[in-house]
């Protein structure tokens, strides 16, 4: 089989490193791909979002399944193209991507489908927006606002106080997010332990894989900003039988039905942000696609062939799949450049990658490298993802940093707290 994998990221490194796991594979290509790519697969120079020059080149190299890493593309229609052709392509159609595409649709498919979430109220003007603001802070000490569009993972903004909340407003009405921002959602502020679920569908059954926790801020105790990632870990303890079979009920359950019901065409995975509230598990966002860093960990633990499970969700045939995992847990640490999530420099030459390659048990994910004058160079603000897999959480996440600390280029930084919550 010949295989490609569309994005740049860590998580379609991730992807790639298992796809190539699979002995009936000929050949891996990752359109563009990175530094970390171009050790399992064929870089492709084609950007994300040149979906005729993707479509040719599946065309024109027999590619046997599509899988499409990030969310601009799937929403953007790219599945769309690939399916009217009758090329097999992992990933929801544009239709569907809406789910994570727009806040306001999403809210609105999770009301109507009894998907338990988050109340909110969505505006598409700065005055509207304030004056809703103003009326809900007099009850509450935080408040969520919500850039409507796609932000890399930025368009989500906590208030603390009325003044964070007005200088929120204003953050994405101003154009900080372009058109993302054009419309806003405004949400209660939701108290308890976050939770990634991701799961499968083939658009007949739903199947979830081992639960994960992520780190979205920027600093260590869950301070500062909002980022793509910082860094996670699987399985996540505050996710038991218990809670994952009412979060199957209540969530996974209800939004199959969901996708039925509005006859969605959805071949691909699911991500469902939860927070494990006193009142039980709510949705606080679904996105498209693999989460990121999530995915780096999971991937990690997942024992059953990923190219098989991919066929089968394709094919529609998700039934007949039973995953199988190894024991123990696995740990990511992401490396980001400094100024990370603003702006930051790129083209810094990094060190001690290859010595840890070497070892078992670590990956060293790429998530913004590129090679310049035959060194592994920084070009993202996250850079790497580096993966251990141990036989706890502590072991896994103390491998982590360990090799973190071998791995060196100026301005380098990390959380040094990641699984805190678990290990505590």
């Amino acid at each position: 089989m010949n295989i490609l994998v569309i994005g740049n990221g860590g998580r379609e490194h991730a992807l790639c490193w298992k796809i190539a796991q699979n002995p009936a594979i000929k050949k891996i290509f990752c359109a563009p791909g990175n530094a970390g790519t171009a050790d399992v697969a064929s870089n492709i120079p084609i950007n994300v979002l040149e979906i005729e020059k993707v479509l040719k080149f599946a065309i024109n190299n027999n590619i046997d399944l599509t899988v499409v890493g990030p969310e601009v593309p799937l929403c953007a229609g790219i599945v769309d193209v690939f399916k009217e052709k009758g090329l097999s392509v992992f990933g929801p159609d544009k239709s569907s991507a809406r789910l994570e595409g727009s806040k306001c649709y999403s809210k609105k498919f999770m009301l109507k489908h009894g998907i338990p979430t988050a109340k909110s109220g969505e505006f598409y003007s700065r005055n509207d927006a304030l004056a809703y603001v103003k009326k809900v802070m007099k009850k509450t000490s935080r408040i969520v606002i919500k850039a409507d569009g796609l932000a890399a993972g930025k368009g989500v903004l906590i208030a603390e106080c009325l003044n964070d909340a007005i200088n929120a407003v204003d953050t994405c009405f101003d154009g900080t997010f372009g058109k993302a921002g054009e419309k806003i959602l405004i949400e209660e502020y939701l108290e308890g332990e976050e939770a990634s679920i991701l799961a499968l569908t083939d658009g007949n059954s739903i199947i979830p894989l081992i639960p994960s926790q992520d780190h979205k801020r920027v600093g260590e105790g869950d301070t500062g900003l909002n980022t793509g990632g910082m860094g996670a870990y699987c399985p996540a303890p505050v996710v038991d039988k218990n809670l994952m079979r009412e979060i199957n009920e209540k969530v996974l359950q209800r939004f199959l039905h969901g996708i039925q019901k509005d006859k969605l065409y959805y071949r691909g995975v699911i991500y469902a942000g939860i927070m494990v509230t006193q009142d039980g598990p709510k949705v606080l966002e679904f996105n498209v696609r693999f989460g990121d860093p999530e995915v780096q960990a999971v991937m990690s633990l997942m024992k059953s062939d990923l190219v098989e499970i991919m066929m089968k969700t394709v094919n529609g045939k998700l039934n007949e799949t039973e995953i199988e995992w190894y024991p123990g847990a696995a740990a990511c640490v992401v490396m980001v450049s400094k100024g990370y999530p603003g702006a930051y420099e790129k083209g810094l030459p990094i060190s001690g990658i290859k010595d840890i390659e070497k070892r078992n048990k670590t990956v060293v994910f790429h998530a913004g490298t590129t090679i310049k004058d035959g060194k592994i160079v920084t070009s993202g603000g996250r850079v790497l993802g580096v993966t251990s897999r141990g036989n706890s959480i502590e072991d896994a996440v103390e491998q982590a940093y360990n090799r973190v600390n071998e791995i060196k280029w100026e301005g380098a930084f990390y959380r040094k707290d990641i699984a805190w919550k678990a290990l505590s």
